[in-house]
């Protein structure tokens, strides 16, 4: 695994004061362009996935998008997205979070899940937890399991395993990363 989590690292990239000035970036786009890197992420991912017996993988917008549904195919499994609120159409469920400086809301198809789902939630950086603890709320009341949580990065110092791991209560949460 010390293998893998070094090629991940050598493909991120850090881009200073962006979006806003005191804030380093991680950038990922490196990684999703180098097929050997892109590729060993996957794998990992898919692996976890069969290991947690997930029978649907979640990705959360945007980039939990492009890491869930390589993640879905390699694994065997069905993709359902979860959405920023008036983006999906037809019927749906909505949950609402709090962010650092307002709210915000996530919504999915319930008919996408069922209650004999198992689901991991994919998605690229855990940072504060908030998006990952609704997405987690969300799959409950659409009558699903939740099976984990699985990210390329964790940012430790934002702190949001301690946020998320009382709302995935027991599930998965695991990081390939950790800066």
């Amino acid at each position: 695994m010390t293998d893998i989590r070094e090629l991940l690292l050598s493909r991120i990239r850090d881009v200073a004061d962006y979006p806003e000035p005191g804030v380093m970036f991680k950038d990922i786009t490196p990684l999703l362009a180098d097929p050997a890197a892109f590729t060993a992420l996957t794998d990992a991912l898919a692996e976890i996935a069969q290991r947690t017996g997930a029978t649907k993988v979640v990705g959360l917008e945007a980039r939990g998008f492009i890491l869930g549904a390589p993640v879905a195919v390699r694994a065997g499994l069905g993709f359902i997205p979860v959405r920023k609120a008036g983006k999906l159409p037809g019927a749906t469920l909505a949950q609402a979070y709090d962010l650092e400086y307002g709210s915000a809301e996530i919504e999915v198809h319930a008919e996408d899940l069922t209650a004999e789902d198992r689901v991991l939630v994919v998605d690229d950086v855990l940072a504060t937890g908030g998006t990952a603890e609704a997405s987690v709320q969300l799959i409950r009341r659409a009558g699903a399991e939740v099976a984990g949580l699985a990210v390329l990065m964790e940012l430790g110092f934002l702190s949001g395993r301690a946020r998320l791991e009382p709302a995935l209560n027991g599930a998965l949460l695991e990081a390939l990363l950790t800066v």
